[in-house]
């Protein structure tokens, strides 16, 4: 599912909602209530397509989410932020930049709103936007 084009041209939130539209229940549902966490983790955050999936940038390329067969992912775009949060992870499949979820297994609120905040300090810390692609 994810990379799909949604040609909506360079509206980032209508190319997230079509997104996030052509992706089946109960997956869609999960990818909304991850969206609206992250958007009141950080409300100043922008919303766009950044490698070819719905993201969030504040300062540079904040955390990215999608939607496969059988799973989500969330991407907090920071290993050494993964590697720290090994224990709060433990019991979701996890990758060098990703996190893993289903609906029916979805990832602690409050987990979600402390991945955005490190990212916005991650991001405020480095003194300079980070490049972002789209």
């Amino acid at each position: 599912m994810a990379g799909r084009s949604t040609g909506t041209g360079n509206d980032p939130a209508a190319a997230i909602n079509a997104y996030i539209a052509n992706v089946p229940e109960p997956f869609r549902g999960a990818l909304k209530k991850l969206r609206d966490i992250i958007k009141s983790a950080d409300p100043q955050a922008e919303e766009a397509m950044i490698y070819g999936v719905p993201g969030f940038r504040h300062d540079g390329n904040l955390v990215c989410y999608a939607a496969f067969k059988a799973h989500c992912g969330f991407y907090p775009m920071n290993p050494a932020l993964m590697d720290s949060l090994a224990a709060e992870l433990e019991g979701f499949r996890t990758a060098k930049g990703t996190i893993q979820f289903t609906p029916d297994r979805p990832l602690p609120d409050a987990l979600v709103r402390r991945i955005v905040k490190a990212r916005m300090e991650q991001n405020a810390a480095s003194g300079k936007p980070q490049p972002t692609r789209t």
